[in-house]
C-alpha cells in the first residue's frame, strides 16, 4: 500500500514532519502550501527534499511544476482545476511523478491516462474542509477504483479506524493531513497501525 502525508505548515513544520516520515516509511509527501509565493515555497520544498534524501520517501509539490523541478522534488500533484496531466507529462522529464485529485469516476478516467496515481475524495467529513457536503463515501471510492487502472489513494477523513474499509473498497493507499499532524503521536506508530489495519481489510461491501 501507499501512504501519503499531506503538509499543512500551520499545524506542524513540514520539514520536521518529513524527517520523521522518512524514518517511518511514509511513501509520499505532498507539499500543499497554496498561499506561499514561489520563493517561500521553493525554500520549503528544498528543505523537505533535503530531509528525506537517502530514503525511499518521495516528494511532490501541489501544482507548481516549476518549483518541483527547480528544487529536485520527485513530481507534482495537480488539483482538479489545474493544468491537465497530459500537458504536464509533455513538459517534464522521464520518471517525473504526476498525481491528480479526482472527485468521481468521470474525472478519474479523464486524468488516468497521464497520471501515476489519483487522490480520490473527499471520502469522509474532515476538519480540513469544514462545511463541505457531498462526500464520496466508500461506494464512490470503489467506483473510482473500478473506473481506472492506475493506483487510487483515498483522502478526506482518513484514520487508522477506516484504513481497512478503504482497502476493502479497492484503494491502494490513503493520504491525510490531520493523521500525521500531532507532534505527540509518532508518525512511525501511525504508519504501523495503518499498514496493519489496511492489510486486514474492513467491512466493505457491508456484510449482510
Amino acid at each position: 500500500m501507499t501512504i501519503c502525508l499531506v503538509t499543512d505548515r500551520r499545524r506542524r513544520s513540514p520539514i520536521e514532519q518529513a524527517s520523521e516520515a522518512a524514518e517511518a516509511g511514509v511513501d509520499l509527501i505532498q507539499i500543499r502550501e497554496r498561499d506561499l509565493d514561489a520563493g517561500a515555497l521553493s525554500a520549503l520544498v528544498a528543505g523537505v527534499v533535503g530531509a528525506v534524501r537517502g530514503s525511499a520517501t518521495r516528494v511532490v509539490v501541489n501544482d507548481r511544476v516549476d518549483v518541483a523541478i527547480a528544487c529536485g522534488a520527485d513530481g507534482v500533484h495537480l488539483r482538479g482545476d489545474s493544468m491537465p496531466a497530459v500537458r504536464v507529462r509533455a513538459m517534464t522529464p522521464e520518471g517525473f511523478l504526476i498525481g491528480c485529485s479526482v472527485h468521481g469516476p468521470a474525472g478519474a478516467i479523464a486524468a488516468a491516462g497521464a497520471a501515476d496515481y489519483l487522490l480520490a475524495g473527499t471520502v469522509f467529513p474532515t476538519a480540513s474542509k469544514p462545511g463541505k457536503t457531498g462526500f464520496l463515501g466508500l461506494q464512490g471510492l470503489a467506483a473510482v477504483v473500478k473506473a481506472v487502472s492506475v493506483p487510487v489513494l483515498a483522502i478526506g477523513g482518513m484514520s487508522v479506524a477506516v484504513a481497512g474499509d478503504v482497502a476493502s473498497a479497492g484503494a491502494q493507499g490513503l493520504a491525510a493531513i490531520s493523521l500525521f499532524a500531532n507532534p505527540d503521536r509518532p508518525i512511525k506508530d501511525v504508519v504501523r497501525q495503518i499498514r496493519d489495519r489496511f492489510n486486514i481489510g474492513g467491512d466493505f461491501p457491508p456484510q449482510r
